[in-house]
């Protein structure tokens, strides 16, 4: 790519993820479909002839997603566990991959044994097959792209939807991902199918990114959330960051990123049955984490929270290109 120079707000840095994917969606124009068909969802819906399908894709990349000290069985594991949590977030079944590697000649064969087989081994478990791919020489870098195909549930839950008065929920505990979680969760494939067949559940998202960005992504213009600080579930893991590294531990439960739990909007009218059923189905736990209520300007998303956060907390999750 040739060197040109640069000035304030010319690079992608300066847009960040979210303002970037509006952008693309905008310069794609006409070819790129309304929700759920086009780029917006944790997966896109491909029209069919029957329920469409579910595609979504997602990288594993050295010294961005892990690093040397990860061993190749737990990145083949993260490859995939992070596409079936894209399909868990739409209610959906997966069924086929493909997968596409860029690698070093100088890659050790044993540590792509290791990845691959472990990669078999992850896609068994989920009755996912693998069926065709690519590889590629690169110079120093090391990265794998995988494509995931899913079949729709009884309809498609996507991130639109929500309505003032719904009550917001999340799946699990939160925070301190790097400490071992990133690698090492359980996408909620099940508790996706089952949220999928609820008519209470209007929308839903997995947290890849952290609660405090990817929240926003639930409320349409015209809603506004309002997050019980205290209700918000922490996980072990981000306890112990926050003795670690000193920030608080509600910081690392809106920030850190990497959760691949599930957050969802439900009629508040029938919450409280859903609660019951969700206990009565899964030891999963679910937490009821606020509220949407309308919002005074119906073109701006806002999140507040009571009580308010600690002044040295700063709602931003992980933003990609910041």
């Amino acid at each position: 790519m040739p060197e040109t120079p640069q000035t304030p707000g010319t690079t992608i840095a300066s847009l960040g993820e979210s303002a970037l994917i509006r952008s693309i969606k905008g310069w794609l124009g006409r070819a790129n479909p309304p929700s759920p068909f086009g780029i917006g969802d944790d997966c896109a819906v491909i029209p069919g002839d029957l329920k469409g399908l579910l595609v979504t894709v997602d990288p594993v990349i050295r010294g961005r997603h892990f690093d040397d000290a990860l061993p190749p069985r737990l990145v083949a594991e993260k490859l995939l566990k992070r596409n079936l949590s894209d399909i868990a977030a739409m209610g959906g079944v997966p069924t086929k991959a493909v997968i596409a590697l860029s690698a070093p000649p100088d890659l050790p064969v044993a540590w792509l044994r290791a990845f691959y087989m472990a990669l078999g081994k992850s896609a068994c478990r989920h009755h996912v097959q693998i069926v065709g791919g690519d590889c590629t020489q690169s110079d120093g870098f090391l990265g794998a792209f995988l494509t995931l195909l899913g079949k729709p549930g009884k309809r498609v839950l996507t991130r639109d939807g929500a309505k003032a008065g719904d009550v917001l929920f999340v799946t699990g505990n939160l925070g301190g991902s790097l400490l071992g979680h990133h690698a090492r969760f359980t996408p909620r494939l099940d508790e996706g199918a089952w949220l999928v067949k609820q008519p209470a559940v209007r929308a839903a998202i997995d947290l890849s990114d952290g609660l405090g960005k990817d929240l926003f992504s639930l409320l349409s213009p015209g809603l506004r959330a309002v997050i019980r600080t205290d209700a918000l579930p922490a996980s072990r893991d981000a306890r112990r960051a926050a003795r670690i590294d000193g920030r608080s531990v509600t910081d690392h439960v809106l920030n850190d990123g990497e959760d691949f739990e599930l957050l969802f909007a439900a009629s508040a009218k029938r919450a409280n049955a859903l609660e019951a059923a969700w206990k009565s189905m899964f030891d999963t736990p679910l937490t009821r984490i606020g509220r949407l209520v309308a919002a005074e300007d119906d073109q701006v998303a806002v999140v507040t929270f009571d009580p308010p956060l600690p002044p040295d907390v700063h709602v931003h999750g992980y933003e990609h290109f910041r």
